[in-house]
């Protein structure tokens, strides 16, 4: 088993922002969404990206006029960040997740945790922990926003190979299996070299957390619960740090 800062780097960062729809389409949606949710500076103006990858949410909150600490283990992915940068002001930091206060100037006013990142951490109590500190991080005020996958509804049989995404070099599968508190992951990237295809393969853990258990955790560490979607899988939570 890779650890996740493994995977990326071994497989996943190789090929992070294509599976993802391409970096310009997700920068788009981010910035759309970061738009209708009101997410822009009326405090410090301190953001931090908290598994900044290549700069899915860290640009469009530099765009919507943030001053960004962007935190990532995955060093190729922070070098695609840096080249995606245009001068924004994006202070990227190769670290993880649960030292990001360390790197704070000062208390912010967005924090984010989008993609998948929060299953990567290894244990509940990690989880736990890193609300805790984006608690105390954030200003009176100040918005935590969370994205993740649901990974809580097991997938049986041939449904738990998911084509990931596919075009005329390269084909990207994963294989689910559960345990009772992670999944392990298993990507197969089968790549075109010349006349011949190239398997590049492996696999790691996520944790299996559901919304329910992430707004409780959430509130005890003292955050208001703003919005709690899950739609296709895909959970949403915006949350609150209380003014005053």
């Amino acid at each position: 088993m890779a650890t996740a800062a493994e995977h990326y780097k071994n497989l996943l960062a190789d090929h992070y922002s294509w599976m993802c729809g391409g970096f310009d389409a997700k920068v788009r949606s981010n910035l759309e969404f970061f738009t209708t949710q009101g997410i822009t500076p009326r405090g410090s103006g301190g953001a931090v990206d908290l598994g900044a990858g290549p700069g899915f949410q860290s640009i469009p909150l530099a765009q919507l006029g943030f001053k960004v600490l962007a935190v990532d283990l995955s060093r190729k992915l922070l070098d695609e960040l840096e080249s995606n940068r245009q001068g924004f002001p994006i202070t990227l930091i190769h670290d993880d997740l649960l030292n990001f206060p360390a790197h704070c100037e000062g208390p912010a006013e967005v924090c984010v945790c989008m993609g998948d990142t929060l299953p990567h951490l290894e244990t509940f109590d990690q989880v736990r922990l890193l609300l805790e500190r984006v608690y105390r991080s954030l200003e009176c005020g100040g918005r935590f926003i969370l994205t993740f996958r649901d990974l809580t509804c097991e997938l049986t049989g041939l449904d738990r190979f998911i084509p990931v995404r596919s075009d005329a070099d390269t084909i990207f599968t994963c294989f689910l299996e559960y345990e009772t508190t992670h999944v392990r992951v298993h990507d197969l990237v089968y790549s075109r070299s010349g006349d011949r295809w190239v398997l590049c393969k492996s696999w790691y853990r996520k944790l299996r957390i559901s919304a329910e258990r992430a707004v409780e955790w959430l509130k005890e560490a003292g955050f208001t619960i703003d919005l709690c979607d899950n739609i296709n899988g895909l959970i949403t939570i915006i949350a609150g740090k209380p003014a005053g």
